[in-house]
């Protein structure tokens, strides 16, 4: 006797998942970012904005006119192949160099630096393009290396090329910047498999440099010296620290509620941008800080499965090298807005305002989520 059977239809026995594969994820929490910071941004800066343009959306509205820009360009990194930007690297490098020398020939000069042009009704930071370039760079000398089967070297015309853009940004000056557009290249390099000793050798120099750059401007060491007591000069160069500490820790758990933060009202400088996240968490308290962390450790995790699936070496390392741009700005940021870290000026991916970096970032996962959607089809 024939017994009656259900046939289980494959589809319906898989789980469940929010995304079908690592891109539409990548894309996912990049889109929940910009959510939160647009609300961050407006929140953070409705009383600052109200006080010098009597307006309290001035940077709400620059704000979305940035995300706007960078979603087209997302579009057109994404629909590229990045193998593309590879052959135009010569000009992009021409590019970049300009803007760099131009910004400290014409740029305005705001709280002592020099750091952006003028573009209507937004403004173009181009330190912060660097990042990408010298990743993108990196990503392309140290792939042919690797296909080669050539030993890794330190001293380079592409790390030469790194050096002047480390240098024109520090001398704008803007030392956080100029040690990512550096530092993210020295670890692509050692990831690669710089041999230990030049690892040595190399970590020897930064040390010297770095050095060398604080008893040049003599307040960062003093920003250096104060982060392990903030309280020792809370009126000074402990001031941002103490005041961002206290943000984060009125929010407790649950936080004040959106828009009820106080430290926004003259007592937290840079409260929408280096410090954009002590309002969040003032705001959205503990739980809503463990929900960015969280957000950021899903996107390390799908953009390393990104770079593991790429078709070739240029397209692994350069995933590589854009997971450690926007996570290790991440980690930083958090590390600065906590006082575990000198304040050093380095945005909080999506979170922070600030329009050049947005573009960037959204730029880099469009190439990203290239990668992963021509490494899925080889």
């Amino acid at each position: 006797m024939a017994t009656g059977t259900t046939v289980e239809n494959p589809e319906s026995s898989e789980r469940k998942k929010f995304w079908n594969n690592d891109m539409e994820a990548i894309i996912g929490i990049m889109f929940v970012l910009i959510i939160l910071g647009t609300i961050n941004v407006f929140s953070s800066s409705f009383i600052l904005a109200e006080a010098e343009f009597d307006t309290p959306y001035f940077f709400l509205k620059r704000h979305v006119i940035n995300v706007v820009i960078g979603l087209i360009v997302f579009v057109i990194c994404f629909r590229v192949d990045y193998h593309v930007w590879r052959r135009f690297m010569p000009y992009i490098l021409g590019f970049t160099l300009l803007a760099l020398i131009l910004v400290l020939l014409i740029g305005p000069q705001v709280n002592g630096a020099k750091r952006w042009l003028p573009l209507g009704v937004t403004q173009f930071q181009p330190a912060e393009f660097c990042k990408l370039v010298s990743i993108m760079m990196t990503a392309a000398y140290l792939s042919l290396q690797i296909r080669k089967e050539r030993a890794i070297k330190i001293f380079t015309p592409q790390m030469a090329i790194v050096a002047v853009m480390f240098a024109l940004t520090e001398l704008e000056p803007d030392m956080g910047t100029a040690s990512i557009i550096a530092g993210i290249p020295i670890i692509m390099l050692i990831v690669a498999g710089l041999h230990w000793k030049k690892v040595l050798y190399m970590l020897g120099g930064v040390l010297v440099l770095a050095a060398g750059l604080i008893w040049y401007q003599p307040y960062r060491l003093k920003r250096l010296l104060v982060t392990f007591d903030p309280w020792s000069d809370a009126q000074n160069y402990g001031y941002q620290t103490v005041q961002s500490l206290s943000a984060i820790g009125s929010g407790e758990l649950t936080g004040m509620g959106l828009g009820v933060g106080v430290s926004k009202y003259d007592y937290l400088p840079e409260a929408h941008t280096d410090f954009a996240f002590a309002i969040f968490c003032q705001e959205n308290g503990f739980l809503g800080a463990i929900f960015v962390f969280m957000l950021f450790a899903a996107f390390a995790v799908y953009a390393a499965r990104i770079a593991r699936i790429a078709r070739d070496e240029y397209g692994q390392i350069l995933a590589m090298g854009i997971m450690i741009l926007i996570v290790g700005q991440a980690i930083g940021n958090l590390f600065m807005v906590s006082g575990m870290f000198p304040v050093v000026g380095i945005p909080l991916p999506f979170i922070s305002y600030g329009g050049t970096s947005m573009i960037v970032t959204m730029a880099a996962i469009g190439i990203l989520v290239n990668i992963g959607r021509l490494g899925k089809k080889s």
